[in-house]
C-alpha cells in the first residue's frame, strides 16, 4: 500500500510518501522566517505560503520516494484541527488527486497523528507496531497540551487537556516578554542549558490538582509581573537565562509530574510524548529520569517527527485502512474545531 499524506494544519507544509509503514519520504517546508517578523502565525500569510508551497513540496515527496502519481493507493491529509485556510490547502488538494485517480481518501484529526509518531524510528524511518503495548501519550505543542490513554491501536481516550494557555504558548509568551525571538521555545531551550532552574520560584499550576488537566495562564502571567518589578533582570545575560531555566523548570515539572502520575493510575506500563515541545532537551531528560524510576518504558518521537509533519498522518491514514476503518465521503469537509474524543 502505496500512500500520498499532506499537512498543511497551521504553518508547515508537508508532504510523505509512505508505503508498508516505511517513509518513503518526507518533506517539510517551514515558515518560521516568514512569521518571526510578526511575533507569531498570521494565520493568512500561512494559507497564502501553504499555497505557494504545497505543489513543489508533494512534487519533491514522489520524486525521492520514486512513485508517481498513478502508483499511488490511497491520498490522506490533515482534517484538522488546525488554522481554516490552512487546512483548506491541502485537504482540498488531497480530495482532488484522490478524485481524480479514483483512489480512497482519508481525513486524518492531527491530534490523533500524533499519538502514533513515537512508533517511527530507524534510518531511513518506519513504522514499528509489533511490539506497541498501551500507553499514556503526552500530545504538547504550541496549541495543545493533552494526555491520552492509548488502550489499542486505534482505540483511545483523552484523560486531560489544557484549559486556557497551552504549554508552547507558554514558552513563546514568557519568551516574547523577554524580548527572545519567536519561536521563544527553543531559544529558552538553548538559554537555559546556561541557567540556574532554582534561580527564581515561579507557580507549577494545577500540579498537585488529582485530574490531568493543564492551565499555564497563570504561570505566564506570573512571569509577565516578575519581570515588569525586575525591568534591570533584561539586560544581564546571565540572569535571562536563569530565567529561562526557571520557567523551563516550571513547565517540564507539571508535565513530567502530570504525565507519570496518569500512567500509573491507568495501569501502563509504558508512556510517549509527541509534539512540538517534546524537543525540548530538559523535557526528554526529565521523562526519561521520572519514568525510569518508575519501571516504565518511554518512547519519544523523534524530533523531526515531533513538529508537524506528513509522515504520521500517512502512517495512521495506513493503519486505518489496514483496520478497514469507515472512509469519509469525498466531499468532506474540514475539520478546524475537531477536539480528540
Amino acid at each position: 500500500m502505496t500512500i500520498l499524506a499532506l499537512e498543511t494544519s497551521c504553518d508547515e507544509t508537508s508532504a510523505a510518501v509512505v508505503r508498508d509503514g516505511k517513509i518513503l519520504a518526507n518533506i517539510v517546508a517551514s515558515q518560521i522566517q516568514l512569521h518571526a517578523e510578526y511575533g507569531g502565525v498570521v494565520p493568512e500569510l500561512a494559507a497564502r505560503e501553504h499555497l505557494k508551497n504545497l505543489l513543489p513540496v508533494a512534487q519533491s515527496a514522489l520524486g525521492q520516494a520514486g512513485v508517481s502519481m498513478p502508483a499511488l493507493d490511497a491520498v490522506a491529509a490533515t482534517q484538522g484541527p488546525g488554522l481554516p485556510n490552512a487546512l483548506l490547502v491541502g485537504f482540498k488538494a488531497a480530495q482532488a488527486v484522490a478524485y481524480a485517480l479514483q483512489k480512497p481518501f482519508i481525513g486524518i484529526n492531527h491530534h490523533e497523528a500524533h499519538l502514533y509518531s513515537p512508533w517511527i524510528s530507524g534510518d531511513p524511518p518506519a513504522a514499528d507496531f509489533s511490539n506497541f503495548q498501551p500507553n499514556v501519550s503526552l500530545i504538547v505543542s504550541g496549541g495543545h497540551t493533552l494526555l491520552v490513554l492509548v488502550e489499542s491501536e486505534l482505540k483511545h481516550r483523552v484523560l486531560g487537556g489544557t484549559i486556557d494557555d497551552a504549554a508552547g504558548e507558554c514558552f513563546d509568551k514568557t519568551g516574547k516578554l523577554m524580548g527572545l525571538a519567536y519561536p521563544a521555545g527553543p531559544v529558552i531551550d538553548k538559554l537555559a542549558e546556561s541557567g540556574n532552574p532554582l534561580a527564581y520560584a515561579f507557580p507549577r499550576p494545577l500540579i498537585h490538582d488529582t485530574n490531568d488537566d493543564f492551565s499555564f495562564s497563570g504561570l505566564k502571567t506570573s512571569v509577565r509581573y516578575f519581570i515588569r518589578d525586575h525591568p534591570d533582570l533584561l539586560a544581564d545575560r546571565q540572569k535571562v537565562c536563569d530565567l529561562c531555566a526557571s520557567v523551563q523548570a516550571a513547565i517540564v515539572e507539571v508535565l513530567v509530574k502530570k504525565t507519570v502520575r496518569a500512567a500509573l493510575r491507568e495501569g501502563v506500563r509504558c508512556v510517549t510524548a509527541s509534539g512540538g515541545v517534546t524537543c525540548n532537551r530538559a523535557l526528554r531528560r526529565d521523562l526519561e529520569r521520572a519514568c525510569r524510576k518508575q519501571g516504565l518504558t518511554l518512547r519519544l518521537a523523534e524530533p523531526g517527527l515531533c513538529t508537524d509533519n506528513a509522515a504520521m498522518i500517512g502512517i495512521l491514514a495506513e493503519r486505518k485502512l489496514l483496520a478497514n476503518a469507515p472512509l469519509p465521503p469525498l466531499d468532506e469537509e474540514i475539520r478546524p474545531g475537531w477536539v480528540l474524543a
